[in-house]
């Protein structure tokens, strides 16, 4: 067949600039999502009269025929056809005769392309929902099982307080819970049928574009047809949501690479996801969340492309828009890899360092607030108790001792108000134990959360 474009040509492309304008290369993903838009459109048309209802027939039974085909290998879309739409188009004919050539009627690719990438993203943001909810699940039963494992705390990179382990991958549950709240904000913007615009001003023929939307699952249709093929708003919002995702999963990432040190030691890798060095053979690798982290950047890039190719673009549709489906194609596959290989890792490849951990909030000063709570409870205003802390903490810091270490004399020395008590008082698991505000980790507080957390992810 000659191009899709009208007889006003009359030379051919050069070969060269044929294959760069060509997009069948990656919009052949689309095949399923634009043979589903075409059967709606076909359906539509019948419907409306504006073909026969017998060749509309014909149309969406040699469209199934392509579906069939294609899941069984029998069809296998490429070059030289420019793009998918255009070489399922082509294919039809080729199967119905001129018949075929009757389905483009009252629609354009422009909105073709729109209605597929809509289709197509809403399926892989169900996708992503659902492995997000896996990886919720996976650090609330890691959780579940240790509440009362107390871990460092840290903030700016140093020891601050103590811990409950399963506060800490809580932690990790609400920020993927945002994630799972902007998907579906995303993806009821994505929800909208832009299918019925054509190229830009909508068309005279009296077509139904309530059929479409309807039969095709959108439950709203664009409003304005300039806007609907020009719109790539939603691919950008998609892949905003993702680059948070991404970051996520990045600082989870960093926190694991940290604990399977022997600096730290909080955790091991097991054999399941992890390599060894090609020169060293003592070394164990953490290459799953090596590759998270790095791969975040790779989304962060996607997001910035797609936002510079749509800054300049003048309405309605520009040919720059074929540049936004690798971007987004790219992410999604990027995000669900990286959420499952990272859901894999806690269930098989990470094991906690139980005595480690225990041994690490027993050998610091990050109950040194809890000595200033204590005197606090003695009537001490907190500023004048946080001084005789400090100077503490600096006695002990000069012996290289600990709290615990001091003998009751000595804590008198800094101020009579001390008891015996005090060694129960600073003692990790009460540390923790204490702090039982609203949200904190607090055991009965964080056994709150987990019941909470449980009737959302297992019940």
């Amino acid at each position: 067949m000659s191009k899709v474009w009208s007889n006003r040509f009359d030379a051919t492309l050069n070969p060269f600039i044929e294959r760069f304008n060509a997009s069948i290369f990656f919009d052949k993903q689309l095949i399923i999502e634009d043979i589903d838009c075409s059967i709606a459109h076909a359906h539509m048309l019948g419907k409306t009269n504006v073909i026969s209802k017998e060749d509309a027939k014909k149309i969406i039974n040699g469209l199934k025929l392509i579906k069939s085909d294609y899941s069984l290998g029998k069809f296998k879309p490429d070059f030289p056809s420019e793009d998918i739409h255009y070489s399922i188009e082509e294919r039809l004919i080729e199967l119905i005769g001129d018949v075929g050539k009757k389905l483009h009627t009252g629609r354009s690719r422009n909105d073709q392309v729109a209605t597929d990438i809509r289709l197509w993203l809403r399926k892989k943001i169900d996708v992503i929902d659902n492995l997000i909810f896996a990886l919720q699940k996976s650090l609330f039963l890691i959780a579940e099982k240790n509440l009362y494992l107390l871990i460092p705390g840290y903030t700016h990179m140093q020891r601050a307080q103590p811990l409950s382990l399963a506060h800490h991958l809580l932690a990790y549950i609400e920020m993927f819970q945002r994630d799972k709240e902007r998907l579906r904000e995303v993806r009821y913007r994505v929800n909208i049928s832009p299918l019925g615009a054509a190229a830009l001003a909508g068309t005279k023929i009296k077509i139904n574009r309530e059929i479409t939307a309807s039969e095709l699952g959108f439950e709203k249709i664009y409003q304005n047809s300039i806007d609907a093929v020009s719109d790539r708003d939603f691919a950008i919002e998609f892949i905003s949501t993702s680059s948070l995702i991404m970051t996520h999963l990045s600082r989870m990432s960093e926190e694991i690479i940290l604990w399977v040190t022997d600096e730290f030691r909080f955790a091991k890798l097991t054999d399941k996801c992890s390599t060894g060095s090609s020169l060293m053979p003592q070394k164990k690798n953490p290459d799953v969340p090596e590759l998270i982290r790095g791969k975040t950047g790779r989304v962060f890039g996607n997001l910035q492309a797609l936002l510079t190719t749509i800054k300049g673009v003048p309405l309605a549709y520009n040919k720059d828009f074929q540049e936004d489906k690798e971007p987004l194609f790219d992410t999604v596959k990027t995000v669900s890899d990286c959420l499952q290989a990272m859901t894999i890792l806690l269930n098989e490849g990470l094991v906690f360092n139980e005595n480690n951990l225990m041994k690490a909030v027993e050998e610091d000063f990050s109950n040194a607030t809890d000595i200033a709570d204590y005197l606090v409870n003695k009537d001490i205003p907190f500023r004048e108790a946080y001084q005789i802390v400090g100077k503490i903490v600096k006695h002990c810091m000069l012996r290289k001792i600990l709290f615990k270490d001091l003998n009751i004399e000595e804590f008198k020395k800094f101020n009579t108000n001390f008891q015996e008590d005090i060694y129960e008082f600073i003692h990790p698991t009460n540390v923790v134990k204490s702090r039982n505000s609203l949200g904190g980790t607090g055991f009965e507080q964080v056994k709150r959360q987990l019941d909470i957390w449980k009737k959302e992810l297992l019940d």
